[in-house]
């Protein structure tokens, strides 16, 4: 789970003076609670969403774990406590759940399309992520069976169009080996010749970025050729949609990069609903 203060912000950013409905018409009562899937999917931000409650005091029991797949109208958490406290964390809880669950099961699915062709290749996230919420994006992605890749700028070296834009790439490459014998290095290249400079100059991970299959698999034979294929990762990158998942999986990458994971979230629907109690 991340950490407390991380969240509690979420809390601060929607109600910065407090739940001022629910502090004018609601008495102080307490009221059970259930939360609900509204669909089907991969469950995500239980851990996070049970954390918020119990910091208000509310008792949560887990009904599932992250991770499963559940089907509409399951039940996932339930609540009991102060009804005030579950109404202040409810649509922040749901908004976690929502948006992780959305990330997890759609990296599940794309997961499982590409294990089908090729067990070997993993699919992984991007930096395309809504900030202040890149922890909970790129921890989602991991439930669902994918990589987080680099989760900020200072997690790992990743030279890019813009960086050889200014530095040639093989001194780009010998600059990042000086800088530190401890982290991978990364290069994004578009070019089958441009590949087999980085990997000659000792790149870890070479990302084939907007490549055409047959440009992809022009370079693999390539770095086979020079007998530096095995030496390096080859991540490929770049408008990969499901649609095409399944023919870029098939083309013998050790691992595919997905900005759909986390740019276009379409959020999995989960409610909360109150079990009132008949007030005195």
């Amino acid at each position: 789970m991340v950490l407390p203060d991380y969240l509690l912000r979420f809390i601060e950013e929607d109600a910065p003076s407090g739940d001022v409905t629910s502090d004018a018409v609601i008495p102080d009562i307490t009221c059970d609670a259930v939360i609900r899937a509204e669909q089907e999917g991969t469950i995500a931000g239980l851990d996070e969403a049970a954390f918020l409650f119990s910091h208000f005091g509310i008792s949560v029991k887990y009904l599932v774990k992250d991770g499963i797949t559940v089907s509409k109208n399951d039940s996932l958490l339930l609540l009991s406590g102060d009804a005030k406290k579950i109404l202040l964390v409810e649509r922040t809880a749901l908004n976690i759940i929502g948006r992780m669950s959305g990330i997890a099961t759609q990296t599940r699915k794309m997961a499982d399309i590409v294990s089908e062709v090729n067990p070997l290749c993993r699919i992984a996230a991007t930096r395309k992520t809504c900030p202040g919420f890149q922890v909970l994006d790129k921890k989602a992605v991991t439930i669902g069976g994918g990589d987080p890749h680099r989760t900020n700028l200072s997690d790992g070296v990743l030279i890019k169009d813009n960086h050889l834009a200014l530095v040639p790439l093989g001194t780009a490459i010998h600059s990042a080996k000086k800088g530190s014998v401890y982290k991978k290095i990364e290069v994004e290249v578009e070019t089958s010749e441009n590949a087999l400079i980085a990997a000659q100059a000792g790149a870890d991970i070479i990302m084939l970025d907007n490549m055409s299959p047959g440009q992809i698999t022009r370079t693999i034979r390539i770095l086979k050729r020079e007998s530096l294929r095995d030496r390096v990762i080859i991540e490929l990158s770049g408008g990969i949609e499901e649609s095409s998942l399944r023919h870029y999986a098939a083309l013998g990458a050790d691992v595919i990069s997905l900005g759909v994971l986390t740019h276009s979230v379409k959020n999995l629907s989960v409610n909360l609903q109150i079990m009132p109690k008949i007030i005195p």
